[in-house]
């Protein structure tokens, strides 16, 4: 991950300059400077060139498409959200409700230990604030807390047999 206070803490190191000559030079108060260094407020990429540029360097921020690391179960389980996901609506949550209820309680007398839990207490309260946005992320995310959420899904029984064939037969 990128992480911004580390570059303008390196590149503070590598020229020599301190907190206090930054903010003299950049017209950001010292304090400020300290707090972005702690991380204690967000450095956007903006704010970052802009210290850079007192200190004679440039950011570049470079972006590229990467295909995550993931098994073949989490690929499957991924492909099969990511359906529901295309169905998912108010309207819809609201007709999946008993189903991912029921799924929740069923999970829920089986599961024990962290993160597994957690997961189903997030799941949980995504569909009871009708987090339709919430729950697409968990849906199609490919992050490490995703993957982990769909480890315990909520979701079984939503899609119809045929239809959860033909998405599994596509990634084989």
């Amino acid at each position: 991950m990128f992480d911004r206070s580390e570059v303008l803490r390196q590149v503070m190191r590598e020229t020599g300059t301190t907190q206090s000559e930054l903010a003299r030079l950049s017209g950001v108060h010292q304090p400020s400077v300290s707090q972005f260094l702690s991380r204690k407020v967000d450095l956007s990429d903006e704010q970052l060139d802009r210290l850079l540029s007192c200190m004679g360097y440039r950011l570049e921020v470079s972006r590229r498409a990467v295909a995550p690391d993931l098994t073949r179960a989490e690929w499957r389980s991924w492909k099969l959200h990511r359906h529901l996901s295309a169905h998912l609506t108010r309207s819809t949550l609201a007709q999946w409700r008993p189903t991912i209820q029921a799924n929740l309680k069923r999970l829920r007398a089986g599961v024990r230990g962290q993160p597994h839990i957690r997961n189903l207490d997030r799941w949980e309260a995504l569909v009871n604030r009708d987090d339709v946005a919430g729950l697409h992320r968990v849906l199609t995310g490919l992050d490490r807390d995703s993957v982990e959420m769909r480890e315990v899904t909520p979701m079984a029984g939503l899609l119809r047999d045929e239809e959860r064939t033909k998405i599994l037969q596509e990634l084989d």
